[in-house]
């Protein structure tokens, strides 16, 4: 049986993800469903992820499972095909591939949580499960070009920043919970009107959605598969992409294109830039958006004083 839990320092890992030619995806996929010992399941996801060279980031909580991961390309299939059959209700999980396969992950982290997205929600009659009316492309595109529907970005200010569909409302906060109280008082005027949520592949949006029918909202839906679901399924289709700019992901590639617009801006220059690094002083790693040429400017700091520091510490 493999060690459940990993023995090797990050950087090494680090440098042996991106010395590694093997092709890899990365996927992402989540369940609502109540599991009875958290701890003994995530032991098990842990030990199979392990034997199949998953790495990635796995929360396992009593309300369900989310996952954002790397898998071998070749250990796909096996991997499918445990997932389904370990748990009757992981069978036909959606696993929701990235719109790029750069390297995203070096480490297998599998943690136990007390919820695996922290929504500060402590009502006792509060039904997760009753969640709003999955939407697909075709019909996203239908309500954007509908005057009537508010869309509503239910990611954080720094995902928003870099892409969103058009019309979309931003909740600006920097964490889920907050924002789950800011949006059911921002929208208590549109009670009776078409309420669209997304998020990056859908798990914020389930308990989103849940949350605003749990409060009056009475036409509520949300976008299949978040963003990512999206971009797919319009790509099969043959329809156009209506979301602008690029998709935010929590990994080393720290974002995913989608369209050829740059909507956001250089911290230091303000030149139209969509690339975020974080701070590379020690003390700092503020995570910010930098063009390319303050980049060499800056030397991938976010201020004259931490590449100052940086520049020190590298001295000494």
């Amino acid at each position: 049986m493999a060690l459940l839990h990993n023995l090797i320092s990050k950087k090494e890992l680090k440098k042996r993800m991106f010395s590694d030619k093997e092709p890899r995806l990365t996927l992402s996929f989540y369940k609502y469903f109540t599991i009875m010992n958290p701890q003994e399941y995530r032991n098990k996801i842990y030990e199979i992820f392990y034997k199949y060279n998953v790495l990635g980031r796995i929360y396992i909580a009593s309300e369900g499972i989310n996952a954002q991961i790397s898998v071998p390309r070749k250990n796909f299939f096996n991997l499918k095909k445990f997932l389904y059959g370990f748990d009757v209700k992981l069978n036909n999980l959606r696993l929701n591939q990235s719109l790029n396969n750069q390297r995203s992950f070096w480490v297998l982290s599998v943690k136990v949580r007390k919820k695996i997205v922290q929504d500060g929600i402590i009502e006792p009659f509060f039904n997760p499960k009753n969640v709003g009316i999955y939407i697909k492309s075709k019909t996203v595109n239908l309500m954007l070009n509908d005057k009537k529907t508010i869309f509503v970005d239910m990611r954080n200010s720094y995902e928003y920043a870099i892409g969103h569909f058009e019309k979309a409302i931003e909740i600006k906060s920097e964490t889920f919970r907050e924002q789950l109280q800011i949006v059911v008082k921002l929208m208590q005027h549109a009670k009776n009107k078409k309420i669209v949520m997304y998020c990056t592949g859908g798990i914020r949006c389930e308990k989103a959605t849940a949350w605003m029918r749990f409060n009056g909202f009475k036409y509520v839906y949300h976008l299949e598969g978040g963003i990512i679901g999206y971009v797919h399924d319009a790509k099969k289709n043959g329809l156009p992409i209506l979301f602008k700019g690029r998709n935010f992901v929590f990994d080393n590639r720290m974002s995913e294109k989608i369209s050829n617009e740059v909507i956001s801006n250089c911290k230091q220059c303000h030149e139209p830039s969509d690339t975020y690094i974080n701070c590379s002083y020690n003390l700092c790693h503020l995570l910010f958006i930098q063009c390319a040429n303050c980049a060499i400017t800056f030397n991938n700091c976010c201020s004259l004083i931490c590449m100052k520091k940086h520049t020190e510490e590298n001295i000494f």
